[in-house]
């Protein structure tokens, strides 16, 4: 018999786009962020993929302190990867978001692949009232710009590699691919490439079917066979982006920090229910999810006994 496809499910659990205010259930305390995690492994989600909050007012906190509490008790209770972001927030300079990564030399580190505008103020069109000051402030900004220089990149990429950390390669256009095919054809990344392309941000590409199609059609140019694709869609963009991706031969990331939603006006109440709900198109397809230790086999991954935490 024919060996089913395996399918890798990313869970994004908390980020640094929503604001508290926004739901009761974005994950805020290093207690809130371990159990989402964990739960999310448990529905099926073989990386997680972590960022760090002030535990009072919920602001992104790229600090290395900020993931200690949370990090071993993840790799205690889960066989999960664990992908520390390198993105942190748009706002952070780029000495501080690859603090986390550098220091605790994860299997994954999130590398968004160029600069570009950032905007959140959309999400006014939703959000209205909000418990801390900061909030408003964050997301009204319209002069974010999220710098990713050829410079930045490779300061990550110097930073991390020694460690044996790879990367899941976050591509918000097809510009980035491209700059990702620099550093490929320079020897400073390494096959197979764990591809993320990001759909329907205020900024990057939007979440199109035909988008979705061209970055495919880009990617598979320009690194063949040797990377491994997964898609992310945001807001009410994440479930059919998914869907697609699936369907065409690729994996899948869900996550609050990409959509707070389970359906039109209904609040996700856990990353585990996303996690639950993209793993029955997965399963419904006729394709089965990839379990973390295969997803260590699928994208040659140091091993979860290999990190510093």
């Amino acid at each position: 018999m024919a060996t089913k496809r395996k399918v890798i499910i990313t869970c994004a659990v908390t980020g640094a786009i929503h604001t508290p205010s926004m739901s009761p259930y974005l994950p805020i305390t290093p207690e809130e962020i371990a159990d989402a995690a964990i739960g999310a492994a448990e529905a099926g989600a073989a990386i997680v993929h972590l960022h760090a909050r002030n535990p009072v007012t919920g602001q992104p906190d790229q600090s290395p302190e900020a993931f200690a509490p949370f990090l071993p008790v993840i790799k205690q209770r889960s066989g999960c990867v664990i992908n520390l972001t390198t993105g942190g927030a748009p706002t952070m300079s780029i000495q501080e978001r690859v603090r986390p990564a550098a220091t605790y030399q994860p299997e994954v580190a999130s590398l968004n692949l160029g600069a570009m505008n950032f905007g959140l103020f959309g999400l006014l069109n939703r959000f209205k009232d909000f418990k801390h000051d900061w909030e408003r402030k964050y997301l009204e900004n319209k002069g974010i710009v999220f710098q990713n220089s050829f410079a930045d990149i490779e300061h990550i990429l110097t930073a991390c590699t020694e460690n044996g950390t790879r990367f899941e390669f976050e591509c918000y256009d097809t510009a980035h691919l491209y700059n990702l095919k620099y550093f490929f054809d320079q020897g400073m990344v390494k096959a197979p490439l764990f591809i993320q392309t990001v759909f329907g941000l205020q900024g990057g590409i939007g979440a199109h079917p035909d988008d979705v199609m061209h970055m495919k059609r880009t990617a598979d140019r320009l690194f063949g066979d040797t990377y491994r694709w997964s898609v992310l869609g945001a807001g009410r963009n994440q479930m059919p982006v998914a869907a697609m991706s699936a369907a065409m031969g690729g994996n899948v990331r869900v996550g609050l920090e990409d959509s707070l939603w389970s359906g039109p006006g209904r609040l996700a109440h856990s990353n585990a229910e996303q996690v639950r709900q993209v793993r029955q198109i997965i399963e419904g397809l006729g394709l089965d999810v990839a379990t973390p230790d295969e997803a260590r086999e699928m994208l040659q991954l140091k091993g979860g006994d290999k990190v510093a935490f």
